[in-house]
């Protein structure tokens, strides 16, 4: 498919008076045939993330319907794994429910923080209660530092889960960063996960030394397609691109990403974070621009 990029949505503005900038890994989700609710996460002073919503016109995503005037999940108690920020994974509907998979962030003494993903339900898509005030996917051997949930999809009886392990990091001109991969695992209800060391995905190469928040859609033909972002020493961030016959073993073909950086404007120095989604006029593809969103995020059309 060919990317074809339509423009700016929307950043943080006065409508919300809990955030200060940023609008990180905007996740869409259809309301209705006419409407899209674009979750994402807001920063406030100090860097914590809250997530909130920006519904858009389905018809035209450029225009701005509401945006949410509070945050639909806020930080988690003190001391708990979500204290220091949430941001999205992914939200689906499970029955009448929407299950909301978020990233929580503690800040250790020791390292720059650890990331675990946790589960937030809701009957009507506006109010979020936590499933548990602890992570339905904490820290393994082969995740010290977290487990990051970014896509499940629902297949039979089977939930399907592609996630980002965090195993180290990497100090890049005296600045950690982290280090990830993506996994893979299973789960029989979408909460619970026996499988603590998962099945690797997709790995960097290169000199790249982290690859993550991977989005995974399945055609009618049964392919697996995933976009994911990762990371290069030399510091660009870049979205990539795999395909799957099994959703297991990937075949990475990051020219057929699509997406990369303008010459000038908000997306500009990045274009990360893609999440696609259908609607009745297309296929979407929602993304964050310059600063891992910091100056907002857009959308572009897929086209055969």
């Amino acid at each position: 498919m060919n990317v074809v990029k339509k423009g700016f949505i929307y950043n943080v503005d006065e409508r919300i008076d809990w955030a200060v900038n940023t609008f990180m890994c905007p996740t869409p989700f259809l309301i209705n045939d006419e409407v899209i609710r674009v979750y994402g996460s807001c920063r406030d002073a100090e860097g914590r993330a809250r997530i909130g919503y920006v519904d858009v016109e389905a018809k035209n995503p450029q225009n701005i319907i509401k945006v949410s005037a509070k945050p639909v999940l806020d930080l988690g108690e003190d001391g708990m794994f979500d204290d220091n920020g949430v941001i999205l994974g992914d939200v689906i509907k499970v029955g009448d429910l929407y299950y909301m998979y978020y990233v929580g962030f503690q800040i250790p003494q020791k390292a720059k923080f650890i990331a675990c993903s946790g589960l937030a339900i809701s009957k009507d898509g506006e109010t979020f209660e936590r499933y548990q005030k602890t992570p339905i996917t904490d820290r393994t051997p082969n995740a010290p530092f977290g487990r990051c949930i970014h896509t499940v999809l629902q297949e039979g009886d089977i939930f399907k889960i592609w996630y980002a392990v965090i195993y180290g990091w990497e100090f890049i001109n005296g600045k950690p960063y982290p280090r990830y991969n993506i996994r893979y695992m299973e789960s029989k209800d979408g909460i619970h996960f026996p499988d603590n060391e998962g099945i690797s995905c997709v790995t960097c190469k290169d000199n790249e030394y982290r690859i993550g928040r991977p989005r995974v859609v399945k055609r009618n033909d049964d392919l697996y397609e995933m976009r994911y972002t990762f990371d290069t020493r030399d510091k660009e961030y870049i979205a990539g691109f795999a395909t799957s016959v099994d959703g297991v073993n990937w075949i990475r073909d990051d020219a057929k990403s699509g997406l990369v950086k303008s010459n000038e404007g908000w997306d500009s120095e990045m274009a990360c974070y893609p999440v696609e989604i259908e609607t009745k006029y297309g296929s979407y593809l929602f993304y964050d621009g310059n600063g891992m969103g910091t100056d907002g995020f857009g959308y572009a059309v897929l086209e055969d």
